[in-house]
């Protein structure tokens, strides 16, 4: 695909609380040289997990993806960068100048980053069996679970997207690589899972690697995931039991609530860990654009910049006992409610008015996965089953059971999921499954209406900066003609 996917790997340095994130990764270029110790390994691992930070960060890309597009946010202007009114309404083809790289659009609309990540795997996969270390099996279970993670998620987002399985040894002479299908870049990410499954212990050998570091509980949720995307529930449903039942994860207590997403809780299972050298926590964090100034000094002096869909709040907490509803949001009786999943601040500079959000990136849990297999159940008519899994996550939360029929189960789980995970990177994924197990088309305000929807607008647009580099490249089928 040339360079627009084969990225040399500049020295990155990784500061973090977890010493695994300190290390310092390698460029490509020194690849003859580096591959010979457990602490080269431990180094090119490293790399993969700082490059996926900086995929799911740039442009907000997590957030981006995964809520801005849906009935969580108003469609209307809340004050903030233009470019995300464009992301969260649907309108992924807004024409952006070739040179303003730094547009969100544009850098939601191209998969570079993501390809640094499978790059620097691909490394990994090729380099680690070569050094004699009795953590051989582990790292190249990580290795795998980055690949797979990475290709999964570029699905979710373009469907098909290139196969890369080697490393990039010579920018110069690499080939333009064509768009595989969705279903063989998911076939591969399963392949790869199924691989980081076998290499990867339940538990990570530093307790302060503990999720922001995959293990195989992390790998099973991935792809429970996978499963769950592809409508495959009937393999989908075991498998997250086998998360679910291992022993390793616990629930939060609902009056702690918030603590989930300070990090490294007792549910969590796989997070991106954040820290004050990289956007995640910044003037470009998803905490910026959603509180305001009284909970985040010095920023928003009005209403948050992406106002929260208020209509959705009332349909989704309609229940005001809801113990997440109350601990997770603020002004929840004015126009303007805010999410404060995000608000653990830390204010640096002159007089202390420089704020940072330390907040993980929280990509699997142990509700979701409950949740999930809840869903795979009920998909899968095994209502009886479904049921005590939903209740539950309900009975945590200070909520009645749920009095669903059989056949609105499935959208109530959904509903659930909605409540549970807002604004966690996954309800856009959620309505999709939603849509196509039950035509039920719920983005909000017609950002994707069920006409576009059967028609794939769920998937992004390639940026034509994409397509001018790559001849093989065509544009996702929706998009077409639009940009």
């Amino acid at each position: 695909m040339k360079k627009y996917i084969c990225y040399l790997l500049l020295v990155l340095t990784i500061t973090s609380c977890s010493k695994f994130l300190d290390k310092e990764p390698y460029s490509t270029a020194t690849d003859g040289g580096i591959w010979r110790t457990e602490d080269d390994a431990n180094s090119a691992v490293a790399a993969c997990y700082a490059l996926l930070r900086m995929a799911l960060n740039d442009g907000m890309a997590y957030y981006a993806y995964g809520d801005m597009p849906t009935d969580e946010f108003s469609s209307t202007y809340g004050g903030g960068d233009y470019a995300y009114y464009y992301i969260k309404n649907g309108q992924w083809a807004q024409p952006i100048p070739a040179a303003n790289t730094y547009e969100p659009v544009m850098k939601l609309r191209r998969y570079e980053n993501f390809y640094r990540v499978i790059d620097q795997s691909n490394r990994c996969i090729k380099h680690i069996p070569s050094i004699p270390t009795d953590r051989q099996q582990e790292f190249l279970g990580e290795a795998y679970f980055n690949r797979a993670f990475s290709y999964f998620y570029m699905a979710r987002v373009w469907g098909g997207v290139p196969l890369v399985l080697q490393a990039v040894e010579d920018v110069a002479t690499t080939k333009n690589v064509a768009r595989a299908t969705e279903k063989e870049i998911l076939d591969q990410a399963i392949a790869d899972v199924k691989q980081a499954i076998i290499s990867l212990p339940w538990t990570n050998g530093v307790s302060s690697d503990k999720v922001v570091r995959a293990n195989k509980g992390a790998a099973y949720a991935l792809l429970a995931h996978i499963y769950a995307w592809q409508g495959d529930y009937a393999k989908c449903a075991p498998i997250a039991d086998s998360v679910i039942s291992s022993g390793f994860y616990g629930y939060v207590n609902r009056n702690n609530y918030l603590s989930i997403y300070d990090g490294k809780s007792s549910e969590g299972i796989f997070e991106i860990a954040q820290n004050a050298s990289n956007e995640g926590a910044s003037y470009n964090s998803i905490a910026f654009y959603t509180l305001r100034s009284d909970k985040y000094l010095s920023i928003n002096t009005g209403n948050s910049y992406l106002p929260l869909n208020l209509t959705t709040l009332s349909a989704l907490y309609s229940d005001t006992t809801d113990l997440r509803r109350n601990s997770a949001f603020a002004y929840l009786s004015s126009t303007d409610p805010i999410c404060i999943k995000y608000d653990n601040i830390t204010y640096n500079g002159t007089g202390n008015t420089d704020p940072l959000a330390f907040n993980n990136i929280i990509v699997f849990r142990l509700s979701d996965i409950t949740l999930l297999r809840a869903e795979a159940l009920a998909a899968t008519g095994n209502y009886a089953g479904a049921r005590p899994l939903l209740d539950t996550i309900r009975t945590m939360a200070g909520l009645p059971h749920s009095d669903a029929d059989d056949a609105d189960l499935f959208e109530n789980i959904i509903d659930e999921r909605g409540r549970e995970l807002f604004l966690e990177g996954h309800r856009f994924y959620d309505l999709v499954r939603l849509a196509k197990k039950t035509g039920i088309v719920e983005f909000g305000e017609d950002k994707i209406s069920a006409t576009q929807f059967q028609q794939g607008k769920y998937y992004w647009p390639l940026d034509p900066v994409l397509i001018t580099a790559n001849s093989l490249l065509v544009q996702t089928p929706y998009w077409k003609g639009k940009l």
